[in-house]
């Protein structure tokens, strides 16, 4: 029989009731090579024959005036075996002792009485999960007389030295997130996490696969604590013919409809020639907050940050922190007696928080020199700014600043996007411009760009949170050629990626970037993969929107979402 599974044999029948008896699971002393009571009893006699031995020998010594920590080589051979033996018994029988206490009864768990008992289960917690552990979850409702009584499963088998850690972990002695650690092992450790955090809330972690994850790679790096990993369907969109070169666009959602939509647009661009994009600017922002004890001091350092002949001290300064990382500049703003300095730099073709965070310290530390009164409140002052949305970001840019455009032709419109070109601008003015005014938008001049970024982020490894800022858009149509044919665009000031560093080295991430051909950092130009994939990015906006406006343009959105994201059965004549 599989150990893995336990088999379930029909007993005696009381009253109608189906009664099940689980059999014990094979036990650790059942691979002793000889028999217990053999084992049990060679290791009583060594027990008592080196304890009554060391006695003789201490006697021997006191009468002697010999002192007790000179010992014999026999001696020394003797007190290994009384400890030996001592552990052994101790094992064997002082566990089991301890928990025949405190391990509850199988009257107190399944609600059986003294007259009648609707099952009988054989259950060694020391060995199994959070599933079949009777200690470790909370007892169930006594059950009804007469109702079937529960089966408890044991579909993993531990061993008995992670079931101590286990323990340890939910009793609190071992932290959780010093398993790795103690263990060398990522894998092993998260599936014992996994199953401590199972114990202690009571709650079932079943669907969140486990094993086929490479969780050292993300040690220290991408998530603490791992317990496992979540799945998240990949589709394709394109080819998008942008800049004379095809691109695969992979976008990871669980939105029906959303990748047929995008792909729909790829296609009309593709069928006119492709798209043209332009990178604006590409510099990664970080803004310190400093404190002064008036408002004149806090002015000198903006006055000092801003001088042009001051900047080329402090670029130095500040591009000792790395090889890629140069400052582009500074800009200030004050508040009372606070100051709120902006630093730009460029990062290669990483995303570059760290990196201007580690440059902006080194100046923040050569300033405390000629600033001695200068207190510095917070690396991070919010002037940046980062995962927020912020209308700097969106005046000055942050990351990369994308254009992408493309013209698409009349024909193309009706054959493809089922649609015209008058009301496709028409629609643009008033939603994704007017609509957008009215509701006080701030970057969110579009349809839907939040959609095509988080999707493209998620599949290439880049900071999710940072899809706030780098989904501000402003999405322009306007009719061309005599009003036959269609101009599009979008502008994204703060497009925050990279193609290396963070999630963009897992697996999965890698062979993403690797289907569009920014994969790691680039050796002949440092930083060209990370602006091209901010293109791309941009492009897949470009279609994303021109497609979804089609579809409102032409009524076809519930229809569409219904076919894909949504189920069409008339809910109405469903009988409750």
């Amino acid at each position: 029989m599989d150990v893995r599974q336990r088999s379930m044999k029909p007993v005696n029948q009381r009253k109608g009731v189906k009664a099940v008896i689980v059999e014990e699971p094979p036990k650790a002393s059942d691979a002793l090579l000889l028999p217990l009571y053999f084992t049990n009893g060679v290791f009583f006699t060594l027990f008592f024959s080196v304890v009554y031995y060391l006695l003789t020998r201490w006697r021997e010594k006191i009468r002697n005036s010999t002192p007790l920590h000179v010992v014999t080589l026999s001696e020394i051979v003797a007190i290994l075996t009384f400890v030996a033996s001592f552990i052994y018994l101790l094992g064997f029988f002082g566990i089991g002792f301890v928990q025949s206490f405190t391990r509850p009864s199988h009257d107190d768990v399944w609600g059986a009485d003294d007259e009648e008992e609707d099952i009988i289960i054989k259950e060694d917690t020391r060995s199994a999960p959070c599933a079949a552990a009777i200690d470790c979850l909370p007892l169930p409702p006594k059950a009804p007389k007469g109702a079937p009584a529960p089966i408890i499963a044991n579909p993993v088998l531990l061993s008995e030295e992670d079931e101590e850690i286990i323990k340890s972990v939910v009793a609190g002695t071992t932290p959780s997130y010093a398993l790795e650690s103690k263990l060398g092992d990522c894998h092993r450790a998260a599936a014992i996490r996994r199953e401590a955090l199972q114990r202690t809330t009571g709650k079932s972690l079943d669907g969140l696969p486990l094993d086929g994850f490479d969780y050292q790679s993300i040690l220290g790096q991408c998530c603490e604590m791992p317990i496992g990993y979540v799945q998240i369907p990949v589709g394709i969109a394109g080819p998008m013919l942008l800049d004379g070169s095809e691109y695969s666009v992979p976008m990871a959602t669980t939105e029906g409809c959303l990748v047929a939509s995008t792909n729909r647009g790829c296609k009309a661009i593709y069928a006119c020639g492709g798209a043209t994009s332009v990178l604006l600017k590409d510099g990664m922002t970080r803004a310190p907050v400093v404190r002064f004890g008036t408002a004149k001091r806090a002015a000198d350092l903006k006055f000092f940050l801003e001088n042009p002949l001051n900047f080329e001290t402090l670029a130095m300064v500040f591009n000792r922190s790395s090889r890629f990382g140069r400052l582009q500049s500074i800009k200030c703003a004050i508040a009372g007696k606070n100051l709120y300095m902006r630093f730009c730099c460029s990062t290669g073709d990483a995303m570059g928080m760290n990196m201007v965070s580690k440059g902006v310290q080194n100046v923040l530390d050569y300033l405390q020199s000629d600033f001695p009164d200068m207190d510095v409140i917070g690396i991070s002052g919010n002037f940046c700014s980062d995962k927020k949305p912020a209308a700097v970001n969106w005046i000055e840019g942050r990351g990369k600043s994308v254009v992408c455009e493309a013209i698409i032709k009349e024909e193309v419109v009706r054959k493809v996007l089922k649609t015209n070109v008058a009301a496709l601008v028409e629609l643009n003015m008033l939603k994704n411009l007017t609509g957008s005014a009215m509701a006080g938008a701030l970057g969110g001049f579009n349809a839907h760009a939040s959609n095509i970024v988080s999707a493209v982020y998620l599949a290439t490894g880049q900071d999710p949170a940072q899809n706030i800022e780098s989904s501000h858009c402003i999405t322009m149509m306007e009719a061309v050629n005599d009003g036959k044919d269609l101009h599009v665009s979008v502008t994204m000031p703060s497009i925050e990626v990279g193609t290396v560093g963070g999630g963009t080295q897992l697996a999965s991430q890698s062979a993403c970037l690797n289907l569009l051909g920014v994969k790691g950092a680039s050796k002949e130009a440092p930083g060209s993969n990370s602006r091209q994939l901010a293109k791309v990015v941009a492009a897949a906006v470009l279609a994303g929107e021109l497609s979804l406006m089609s579809a409102i343009a032409a009524g076809q959105l519930v229809n569409s979402h219904m076919k894909y994201n949504r189920s069409s059965k008339d809910v109405s004549k469903v009988s409750s």
